[in-house]
């Protein structure tokens, strides 16, 4: 079992094999031969070299926003797809308006698209948030995935989907993706606020007294 979060040596940033754990996936001679293999993909070495030039060249430098429009013109992407929660609505307006700007075609589909109601994939109406399954509609990432492979797009931007429907999206989309935001209502969508404080404010959720909590 890989446990590299509990490692406080990270030799293999440094080049150093000796200065790791045990069990160090570094050290898997089969793990790391088809890893290597991996890279022979003319699509994943591209991706792979683009990706390590952007993070070179714009170093403490770039938003995650620039650095994206950087690897995609890097990489010859030119129709881009955009899945976004419809609680992310004018971002995804702003964020359309400057990746044309920058010379993308971009597809947009929100996550309501197909208007399906909650009842169609059997929510109750105590697992709603209004109190009617049959007038609350779906999220639809799946909907999503299937209507940018429709498009043919070259290249996707997630942005704010849910738990668990980003994980539909990435399962069902047929052409690369990256993420541009996560959603978290709480920390006005920045996740790590809440690691940053787990030792803290936060401590209290993510160290409940009863450790079954979040299970029942």
């Amino acid at each position: 079992m890989f446990t590299c979060a509990k490692c406080k040596a990270t030799g293999c940033t440094k080049g150093d094999l000796k200065r790791t754990l045990k069990d160090c996936p570094s050290k898997n001679e089969k793990v790391q031969s088809e890893a290597m293999k991996g890279y022979e993909d003319p699509e994943s070495r591209k991706i792979a070299y683009n990706a390590a030039c952007v993070e070179a060249q714009g170093y403490c430098e770039d938003a995650r926003l620039v650095e994206i429009i950087k690897f995609m013109h890097r990489c010859g992407y030119k129709q881009i797809g955009l899945a976004f929660c419809s609680g992310f609505v004018n971002e995804a307006l702003e964020v359309t308006r400057i990746l044309e700007y920058n010379g993308f075609e971009v597809v947009s589909v929100i996550c309501k698209n197909g208007a399906h109601p909650k009842a169609e994939i059997g929510i109750e109406k105590e697992n709603t948030i209004y109190g009617d399954p049959d007038m609350e509609m779906m999220c639809n990432p799946i909907g999503q995935a299937k209507a940018l492979n429709e498009s043919g797009t070259d290249f996707n931007i997630l942005m704010g989907l849910c738990v668990g429907h980003d994980t539909l999206f990435l399962k069902y989309v047929e052409s690369p993706v990256t993420i541009l935001a996560v959603k978290d209502r709480v920390t006005g969508h920045n996740p790590l606020a809440a690691v940053y404080c787990s030792q803290g404010y936060y401590r209290k959720k993510l160290y409940p007294e009863d450790p079954n909590k979040y299970r029942k």
